[in-house]
């Protein structure tokens, strides 16, 4: 098939009205294509209160927490709310922060953290704050780079290159980062620029038992009643730039914070979230849908329900694994729970059985309007995907089971990569050090025994889980169960004193010794696997994919002219907006959009960890001590909205009609997650803790009242 580059004008993307509650839209063109049916739907401001390059506006008080390494991928979103760089995200967005600042004496984990003055807030190297400063269209620049004859490969790095010095261009001389990401599948490309802050503090968390309360049982769920929530500060240079982690940073003062509105909401309330949300795959084929479904989905959760019920078990029986294995356990369930939900969803709305109608309307469309470049897409849609099935979930065990089961093949996988440059590093000294500092990090929060079991489980997966055993290692295929005992325990990988032994007496000599230990032979076997026989065909695949689902999307919005069309998620600054709703889960049921303090005494269970209500909170429920806080008599907790949210949205703003914070995003409904592939305002709530709720912790249960009298809240 002729391989084109269709790129099409803004117009024909984005020149069409909206509908409310689907869609994750671009905030420099509100004005243009989507604020009048948002103020349609209630809300009272106009596009420019939202974005504005020449003044202050919403999107200054809204945050990218990123890593210093990758600034441009945002894990969460925060929002500003105080004119002292004071910022509300999530509890879970913090929630590695607020370990690697615990211990057994001071776990902040188990007892909460809350900063007494500006000198208590924790600095967190390594994690930064992205406001940003404006977007531009570059597509005519990077379409004027390419043609029609290029492959996948020169074209990636040709627009590479464009990319790279427009980016370049854009802030040279000032102190900004520039990003550029693709939209519409390569169809259309703007520029992020970013004022990227470095010095940003833990101030404040809720205890697990209140900012985790339901723990992975209640994740993904609803009716939910968790205070997921945290609270950081961004820190400045005596300027107010952007400054490495210094005593010598200030509270950094931003162009607009949030109002606060303790009023309340009710259902059909216009609500809109503005935040960065990860990665969406609307305009996935039928083909794509059910290798997820049947395929890819299926066997990952079977590979973390085998690891996840080793961590739990650990972390059950001790409380320093508990507090070494929290974060990793929710990283792990998180996806886990989201992927049955997904197959649930997909199945429930027939979604590969709507794209297949949808497929085979664009084959007769492309045939009969003579559209030679779409003609034969589908077919071979279904060539690559019947050709990717194998390599996918081969790809899937290599990286869920192998190096992304037992921790240390992962370790050992980076110290690899770290032996390759060794001969090359002229100050030995350092680099040892550098290894040591990394193998501490490692080891405060590692067990080997549980490791051990983690390998075990995986070892068997591996070789009984359904794979063909051409696509398993040798080094798998033969390993024993002297390797999860003995020669486990006594591996230099296993051990900070023997791994820190061994850095010590580090040589071209040791490092071949090493790489002959039965562990470093299951790494190297696994990543040879995973190098030289899967990735090759599969990157092949997955290129002409790209290919393929550019010209996809273009073709389906030259058929569909009418149709309302958004970019997917790619970890950008959107606005999502729709209504307070409740919603019916199945026959019979309907759920409210609220809960409500006294739903948190109903589930209270001592025996239970995830369901162990502070004693304070009781007490404080009882006394119906709520101050300010409370509507009807009692504190409400979360609600639920038709707003299209996705992974990266958590901590995002939940805003009312006149802009003010009523909610801190933090999850969706288990039964819409199919949202990344198909929405339906039927079914899709994301969930947010109602900021009363949030403000009541702060003031009431912890007593902070000095960031209270911080923020500007309307009652």
């Amino acid at each position: 098939m002729k391989k084109v580059v269709v790129c099409l004008l803004a117009f024909v993307l984005l020149g069409l009205p909206s509908w409310a509650d689907e869609g994750m839209w671009i905030p420099m063109l509100l004005k243009k294509y989507n604020i009048e049916d948002m103020q349609k739907a209630g809300f009272k401001l106009t596009a420019e209160d939202i974005y504005n390059i020449n003044q202050a506006s919403l999107k200054d008080a809204v945050v990218g927490l990123g890593f210093e390494r990758s600034p441009f991928f945002h894990f969460c979103t925060g929002e500003i709310v105080s004119d002292q760089g004071l910022v509300i995200t999530n509890h879970h967005c913090s929630y590695s922060m607020i370990q690697a600042h615990s211990t057994l004496e001071h776990n902040y984990l188990r007892d909460g953290f809350w900063a007494k003055s500006l000198k208590e807030e924790l600095t967190n190297p390594g994690i930064t704050a992205s406001i940003l400063v404006r977007m531009e269209d570059v597509t005519e620049k990077i379409r004027a780079a390419v043609n029609d004859g290029m492959d996948e490969v020169t074209r990636a790095k040709k627009i590479k290159e464009v990319c790279e010095r427009l980016e370049a261009a854009a802030v040279e001389g000032t102190n900004l980062k520039a990003n550029i990401k693709p939209y519409f599948n390569g169809n259309q490309y703007f520029m992020c620029v970013f004022k990227i802050y470095r010095d940003v503090r833990l101030v404040g968390a809720p205890n697990s038992a209140i900012g985790k309360f339901g723990g992975d049982t209640d994740n993904w769920m609803w009716p939910r009643h968790t205070g997921d929530f945290s609270v950081l500060r961004i820190y400045a240079g005596p300027d107010n730039e952007p400054a490495a982690v210094s005593s010598s940073n200030v509270p950094y003062k931003p162009a607009r914070s949030f109002k606060i509105s303790a009023r309340g909401i009710k259902e059909g309330d216009f609500t809109m979230v503005f935040g960065y949300p990860g990665t969406t795959k609307e305009y996935l084929t039928s083909f794509a849908i059910d290798q997820v479904a049947e395929v890819e989905n299926p066997h990952k959760v079977k590979i973390r329900t085998a690891k996840l019920n080793v961590i739990n078990a650990a972390m059950e029986s001790d409380e320093l694994l508990r507090i070494k294995y929290s974060a990793k356990a929710a990283s792990v369930a998180n996806a886990w729970k989201k992927w049955q939900g997904e197959i649930k969803g997909l199945e429930r709305f027939r979604t590969a059985e709507h794209k297949r109608e949808l497929e085979q309307r664009f084959d007769a469309w492309a045939n009969a309007s003579g559209k030679k470049q779409y003609v034969g897409l589908t077919a071979r849609y279904r060539e690559l995907y019947d050709a990717r099935r194998d390599y996918i979930l081969a790809s899937a065990y290599a990286s869920e089971a192998g190096l992304g089961g037992a921790e240390v093949l992962g370790l050992i996988a980076s110290l690899d990569k770290a032996f390759e440059t060794y001969g090359e590093t002229e100050d030995k000294e350092a680099f040892k050090n550098r290894l040591k500092e990394f193998a501490r990090a490692f080891y405060k929060d590692y067990d080997a025994e549980t490791d051990s079991r983690i390998l075990k489980e995986m070892l068997a997966l591996y070789n009984n889980g359904g794979l063909a055993e051409e696509w398993i290692p040798e080094e798998v295929r033969a390993a024993g169960d002297d390797l999860t005992g003995k020669l486990f325990h006594k591996s230099i990988f296993t051990s900070q004193e023997r791994l820190e032994a061994f850095i010590d007496n580090l040589s071209p000599k040791a490092i071949a010794k090493a790489r002959k230990e039965p562990l470093y032979r299951m790494m190297t076997g696994i990543q040879t696997m995973a190098k030289e026989k899967i990735m090759p065909r599969l990157s092949e695949i997955e290129r002409e994919l790209t290919m393929l689902n550019r010209t996809w999307v273009a073709g389906l919005m030259e058929m569909q002219p009418d149709k309302v069309f958004y970019p997917d998620a790619n970890s950008t600054l959107r606005v999502a907006y729709g209504k307070v709703a409740g919603y019916e889960p199945r026959d019979g049921v309907y759920y409210l959009p609220y809960t409500t303090l006294s739903g948190i005494m109903e589930k209270d269970n001592p025996a239970i960890y995830d369901y162990d209500v502070p004693q304070r909170l009781k007490d404080l429920y009882h006394a119906k001590d709520f101050g300010p806080y409370a509507q009807d008599g009692d504190v409400p907790v979360c609600f639920v909205a038709t707003n299209h949210t996705t992974g990266g949205n958590s901590g995002s703003p939940v805003l009312d009609a006149e802009g003010n914070l009523i909610g801190v995003n933090f999850d969706r409904a288990w039964e819409g997650v199919m949202s990344d592939m198909q929405y339906s305002a039927e079914i899709c709530r994301n969930i947010a803790v109602d900021i009363r709720y949030v403000l009541f912790i702060i003031d009431k249960y912890a007593g902070a009242r000095r960031l209270i009298e911080e923020m500007d809240i309307v009652f």
